[in-house]
């Protein structure tokens, strides 16, 4: 019960520090600061349904993805981790990483559906998530691919209503407040980044022994 609790709580602010919902809440009102309240609560359903449903379907696929294309969990941590550490350390340095941004050269128009992409993809799913989700999700047993889906359901649900009372949230937070909340997400995404790292090399290692035993 005790690793299930820890599990759950380390998942949970993986997601946390990697979706930012302070941060991305004052990206997201700044592209839909043209629509109406109604499309506003639209978008942020649409989005966050979406990303929801990409991190759900690698988390129950991230094993047969694995399978598929002879990919080792080592592979995958190792990998991950530097996405998830590039991304900590560009919000360190108080940036959005172009992994989890909108294209700067993009115009949002009132025509432009932004709900997918650029919002649900890459901005709330993008790959660092996708990396994390499946870095929980496909080293364990179905619980802690269930626990996994939980604690990102959980995330969206909160991010909605961050969304949702975007513009309040924004002016009580304020330009200092947010600039804070992102760069001690960094932070913790740069030292959860580093431990995959240090877990992918380490079960690289063992990956490597064991096959020369085998030989």
């Amino acid at each position: 019960m005790h690793d299930i609790t820890t599990m759950t709580i380390t998942v949970f602010m993986g997601f946390f520090a990697m979706m930012n919902p302070i941060a991305n809440t004052a990206v997201f009102v700044g592209m839909t600061g043209s629509q109406t309240p109604e499309q506003r609560r639209k978008t942020a359903f649409k989005a966050l349904t979406a990303a929801f449903f990409i991190i759900a379907t690698f988390c129950l696929l991230g094993k047969g993805i694995f399978e598929l294309f002879s990919i080792t969990l080592p592979a995958l941590r190792l990998s991950g981790g530097i996405l998830v550490f590039l991304v900590g350390y560009h919000m360190l340095q108080g940036d959005s990483s172009k992994m989890h941004s909108e294209a700067k050269d993009d115009q949002v128009s009132e025509e432009k559906d932004i709900s997918i992409s650029p919002l649900a993809l890459p901005i709330l799913a993008g790959p660092g998530t996708i990396a994390t989700a499946m870095n929980y999700s496909a080293s364990g047993s179905f619980l802690h691919t269930i626990i996994t889906i939980i604690a990102f359901a959980t995330l969206c649900l909160i991010t909605l209503v961050c969304f949702l009372y975007g513009p309040k949230l924004v002016d009580k937070v304020g330009e200092a407040g947010i600039t804070i909340t992102t760069r001690l997400m960094g932070l913790i995404l740069t030292v959860i980044g580093m431990q995959m790292l240090i877990q992918g090399v380490h079960d690289a290692f063992l990956l490597f022994d064991t096959a020369n035993l085998a030989k």
